[in-house]
């Protein structure tokens, strides 16, 4: 099954990330992520996930097992405010499961960035 054409919102990105997608056989996905893909994020808040927006630049999807850079729209960015750092870590989720795992490589909402 091919998915439909991504459409990229008119939004720029929140930030890059290298993602990691935990292979199959560990528990991850079954099927790839395609650019579009919207799962949660755990950037280590203690009162919950923070969604966003995936978009895969250099082949549009990232398969189970695959590391690959990543565009990220946060869909409530506000909740990430002045908490951001390049290098930092962070996991993708389904729900309670792990599904890959990412680290922050730029930034372009400044509005995100750590203060040093």
């Amino acid at each position: 099954m091919k998915p439909l054409p991504y459409k990229r919102p008119p939004k720029p990105p929140d930030f890059e990330a290298t993602v990691s997608v935990v292979p199959t056989e560990e528990g991850g996905r079954r099927s790839p992520a395609f650019s579009g893909y919207r799962p949660s994020h755990d950037f280590g808040r203690s009162d919950g996930l923070n969604d966003a927006q995936h978009e895969y630049p250099d082949d549009d999807l990232l398969h189970p097992g695959e590391t690959g850079r990543a565009l990220l729209r946060l869909l409530a960015p506000d909740l990430q405010h002045g908490r951001l750092f390049e290098g930092m870590t962070f996991t993708v989720q389904e729900g309670s499961r792990i599904v890959g795992y990412g680290m922050v490589t730029r930034i372009h909402n400044e509005a995100l960035r750590r203060a040093v």
